[in-house]
């Protein structure tokens, strides 16, 4: 009888599930000592104690010697053989450079002096190449007189494309025509249409290399690009911009500044 491992039923020898609860039951099989059923898969049998475990058995000789390590034996040092024919020593033979003596082309060269001292015409060419320091300094005020010349804002009168250079000195730089409140420092009165210009017309400030505009109080007003001045307010002027004394634009500048 074969007893369920779950619920304890006794089912016959040879069932492979339980006719209670279907639970798988275990294999048995024949002790080899006493015969008894046990499972197959016990250690020792319940009836005799047999021990069912496989005994170990010993390795065989061959397989003892397969197991053991094997030992390289170190390679043997290359034999070097003997040459058949001594070389002889390498003499190294030096060859002297024959000594030569120092020639002189041309004996009369030593002889003569020097041909061309340094006299009058070596120093007019020094001083070309070398010009003296009030020669220089000369040179470089009227150079740079040119250069601030070149450097002053100026207007360019559209009428009759003539230019007017701005004092490069003054702070302050009056526009209008001759009077004896406010004398001008530039004097437009000579300019066709001048009537329109008031004597005191308009003022240029110079601050800090900037240039600004402002109308002083004219009878025709000043425009900059066509827009009208107040009175006492400034107008930062830049490269290109319109300036008209007067309505009708009859005399109108262009503003011109290096950069």
């Amino acid at each position: 009888m074969i007893v369920c491992p779950n619920c304890n039923h006794q089912n016959p020898e040879g069932a492979t599930q339980c006719e209670a609860c279907y639970t798988p039951l275990p294999t048995t099989m024949a002790c080899p000592s006493c015969g008894a059923t046990i499972q197959s898969d016990a250690a020792f049998c319940g009836q005799c104690g047999y021990n069912l475990q496989p005994t170990p058995t010993s390795p065989s000789l061959e397989e003892q010697e397969a197991a053991l390590p094997t030992v390289v034996s170190p390679p043997s040092a290359p034999v070097t053989p003997e040459p058949l024919v001594t070389p002889e020593p390498v003499v190294s033979s030096k060859i002297e450079s024959p000594v030569l003596e120092k020639s002189n082309p041309d004996p009369a060269r030593d002889l003569d002096p020097d041909p061309d001292p340094v006299g009058v015409a070596s120093v007019a060419n020094i001083n070309e190449i070398n010009p003296t320091p009030s020669t220089v300094s000369a040179a470089n005020t009227a150079s740079t007189n040119t250069q601030l010349q070149n450097q002053s804002a100026h207007l360019l009168h559209i009428q009759t494309n003539l230019t007017v250079e701005l004092p490069p000195n003054l702070p302050v730089i009056h526009i209008g025509k001759p009077n004896e409140l406010v004398p001008p420092d530039i004097d437009v009165s000579g300019f066709p249409s001048s009537e329109v210009v008031s004597r005191t017309h308009a003022d240029i400030r110079v601050e800090g290399g900037f240039y600004y505009i402002e109308d002083v109080g004219s009878s025709n007003g000043t425009y900059v690009n066509n827009i009208p001045l107040t009175k006492g307010n400034r107008h930062l002027l830049r490269p290109g911009d319109r300036i008209s004394l007067g309505k009708g634009d009859l005399v109108s500048f262009i503003f011109q500044q290096p950069s």
